[in-house]
């Protein structure tokens, strides 16, 4: 849940900085897929890290792993540690200032992060990256790949509920729900609905960029 304060304009036309109360949960869930020895298998990587998120906490990033084996988790991990060390580091407030530079660069450190963990394997490993970040201005959403973040505003009933924003999948059936070839129902039900058209891997150039949302 998030509850966010209107921007404050006072008598000198000077906008005053957003205020967040937060309450901060995850979910971890395994799906279908076990490793060698039969135990469950997740490429996904959080950040924060699950169990460890705080009401304080003001930077959100979920990575979905995909790749060969053990690659995926590689890569999810790589992405989700160097975008966070890049956003949180050098002693920065938490809520201070949040530029689409700073998020330029965080970007780059999560590429460079993937570039070194690149096994030559045939089968690149890479992962999706979706983020959410809380700061000064208000808040920056950006993704690349199909892992997504909604905006939900809570009604008294679930029909009063209202989606007020969702990101758009970078994935084969979203494109072809778009163009009108695929209705949304056979989407969900389409043995294509896992193929997505960005991800993040090591070794693309020019490498994909993110789609962000203020």
């Amino acid at each position: 849940g998030l509850q966010v304060s209107d921007l404050r304009v006072n008598e000198t036309n000077h906008i005053e900085p957003m205020n967040f109360s937060l309450k901060s949960y995850s979910i971890w869930e395994f799906g279908q897929r076990t490793d060698s020895a039969g135990n469950p298998h997740q490429e996904d990587s959080l950040f924060p890290h699950f169990g460890h998120a705080t009401d304080a906490d003001r930077l959100f990033i979920v990575c979905d792993g995909m790749g060969g084996h053990s690659a995926g988790e590689v890569a999810s991990e790589a992405v989700c540690s160097a975008m966070a060390d890049s956003i949180l580091g050098s002693g920065r407030s938490s809520e201070g200032q949040f530029t689409d530079d700073d998020l330029a660069q965080a970007l780059k450190a999560a590429y460079d992060a993937l570039d070194r963990k690149d096994d030559g394997d045939d089968r690149k490993m890479g992962t999706t990256m979706t983020m959410l970040k809380l700061h000064s201005a208000g808040a920056t959403i950006a993704h690349i790949g199909d892992s997504r973040v909604y905006h939900f505003r809570p009604g008294a009933t679930a029909d009063d509920t209202q989606i007020l924003y969702a990101t758009e999948d970078h994935s084969l059936v979203n494109q072809l729900v778009r163009a009108g070839v695929m209705t949304h129902e056979e989407a969900m039900v389409s043995g294509k609905k896992n193929v997505i058209t960005r991800a993040m891997q090591p070794g693309l150039d020019p490498r994909p960029q993110a789609d962000v949302y203020h």
